[in-house]
């Protein structure tokens, strides 16, 4: 299991000085929300690209995954009824998809709440057709990079479509290819989930549908920062040996981003080495 800091955190430095910052507070890799580095993240070149792999690496840290992936460039949709919208995102994703592969990645997470959104009085089913031909086409093409394309189930709050782990699984059961799977975010869960964390780890893991996870508080601040308590859910992680990412997700820092980075490290750690004691006794 690898700790990634997602970089939005700390998207006031550099990225060699955000990668020099997860290091040193012992992150295993960063994960990047594409926005943070171009308005147009397909525009980024290719030296740009080899001298953030490089940064990472230097900082002896990992690229490990791409998220927040459609907030830019503006006007996208996998469920407009405009088809040149749809293909014109469906373009974005593929090059997110080569993005995160040329950067070292293995998971690009596909939250974008309004850019999935369905439109008020469609046809869900017709909508939903659309963005399955989208997702379909985008698995196919990480299949062919060899990264892991994950949809984020999401409250109803932030969308009306995909809310909750069963529903991801019936959209991965129809598109029916490895590099399409779901992930688990721990703010989401809290809210739209009836099933506790640990629970639905034990439900969807073994299956393989969960390929990435976020840990964030339902407050919106990092791990240890509200009342979720997360030690369970790392328990469970643990049990089922869970080999991926979780990407450290906040939204309201507190002191600060590096200050939030740093507090989120020092629980997670704190919980990952009491756990290993008790099962260990090292």
């Amino acid at each position: 299991m690898k700790i990634s800091l997602c970089n939005e955190v700390v998207r006031e430095l550099s990225f060699t000085e955000q990668c020099q910052l997860a290091a040193l507070l012992g992150y295993d890799g960063i994960e990047v929300a594409p926005f943070t580095v171009a308005e147009n993240p397909l525009e980024i070149s290719a030296a740009e690209r080899s001298e953030m792999r490089r940064a990472a690496s230097d900082a002896g840290i990992e690229i490990t995954s791409l998220h927040w992936l459609l907030l830019t460039p503006p006007g996208l949709s996998v469920t407009s009824p405009d088809s040149a919208v749809r293909q014109r995102t469906l373009s974005v994703m593929k090059g997110l998809v080569d993005l995160c592969g040329e950067l070292g990645g293995r998971t690009l997470i596909h939250g974008s709440p309004k850019q999935r959104e369905i439109p008020e009085g469609e046809n869900r089913r017709t909508v939903e057709e659309r963005a399955e031909e989208i997702f379909g086409a985008v698995a196919e093409h990480a299949a062919q990079v060899g990264v892991i394309y994950c949809i984020e189930p999401l409250s109803k709050a932030e969308t009306n479509y995909i809310n909750n782990l069963s529903e991801a699984a019936g959209l991965v059961q129809k598109i029916g290819n490895p590099a399409f799977q779901s992930m688990l975010d721990t703010k989401a869960a809290n809210t739209a989930e009836k099933e506790g964390i640990p629970a639905l780890v034990d439900r969807w893991l073994p299956p393989g549908l969960i390929a990435h996870v976020h840990v964030n508080d339902q407050n919106l601040r990092g791990p240890g920062q509200g009342d979720n308590r997360f030690a369970p859910v790392f328990a469970a992680l643990l049990k089922h040996n869970y080999q991926g990412t979780v990407g450290v997700e906040p939204f309201d820092y507190q002191p600060d981003g590096p200050g939030s980075a740093a507090r989120a490290i020092g629980y997670i750690r704190g919980i990952l080495e009491t756990l290993t004691y008790a099962e260990t006794g090292d």
